[in-house]
């Protein structure tokens, strides 16, 4: 009988929610009181993540976030400082026991990302793993990820890139030399791309979502079996939302 996971479509939410649901469900998971879960979601308003051993002040322009009503939040996980607007989010909490989950980390990501790049191939894009956490097309980043394993359970998320405009993204960043600016958004510009780009035509979140649900159940050979948030994740998701909204030492330690 094929295992049944479940999946999670939240919609569009704001940075604090987005970041609180994702340590909700692997603090439940841990508890064995809910299943290995799938969860697609957005951004809304755009945000910028940094990784949990950043510095928020070193990376981000504050007041520039502040005057575009752009989020500003960090993960529990690491890597560096992302820009979310047009994209799906996706995040995966398992077990590290589950047997579908190589131990080792590295192999892990690359399992991972295997449900993505099947996904992509629904849409007709061709990708392939970049260890250790990106994913590329015709040597292109299209998918960021990153990674933690807490309370003895894998918490893996990424970004699927719908479109992008790094204009806005360095606008927004913090960069160590001014001088250099253009030369890195010129860079970035040739180093990474978007399915709206590679497909030549606009795709709705709701497309790649179906899509990437189909590259989970091809690559984990599971049913992802839609589900909702349990009362107990919903009420542990607001409290950690609230810390990481109110609390200025998360946002800014490190």
């Amino acid at each position: 009988m094929t295992e049944q996971w479940r999946l999670l479509q939240t919609g569009f939410s704001n940075a604090f929610s987005n970041m609180a649901v994702d340590r909700a469900v692997l603090v439940l998971n841990s508890q064995n009181k809910v299943p290995p879960t799938v969860r697609f979601y957005g951004w809304v308003p755009p945000a910028i993540s940094i990784g949990y051993f950043q510095s928020l002040t070193d990376e981000v322009d504050i007041g520039a976030c502040e005057r575009f009503g752009v989020d500003y939040v960090r993960r529990i996980t690491g890597g560096g400082a992302v820009f979310h607007e047009n994209e799906l989010t996706y995040s995966i909490v398992i077990p590290e026991s589950h047997p579908e989950i190589p131990k080792n980390i590295l192999k892990s990501y690359g399992r991972i990302c295997g449900a993505i790049m099947k996904g992509l191939r629904q849409l007709d894009i061709e990708s392939e793993y970049a260890p250790i956490n990106d994913i590329i097309t015709n040597g292109q980043k299209i998918s960021g990820n990153a990674q933690t394993r807490k309370l003895e359970t894998v918490l893996q998320h990424g970004t699927v890139i719908i479109d992008v405009d790094v204009d806005k993204m360095f606008s927004l960043l913090r960069v160590p030399n001014e001088k250099i600016k253009d030369k890195l958004i010129a860079d970035v510009k040739q180093r990474v791309t978007s399915i709206k780009h590679l497909l030549g035509k606009e795709i709705r979140f709701k497309e790649v979502a179906e899509a990437m649900k189909m590259g989970f159940e091809e690559e984990f050979h599971v049913e992802l079996i839609e589900g909702k948030l349990s009362k107990e994740e919903v009420a542990l998701a607001k409290k950690f939302e609230k810390e990481c909204f109110t609390t200025k030492e998360w946002n800014h330690r490190r």
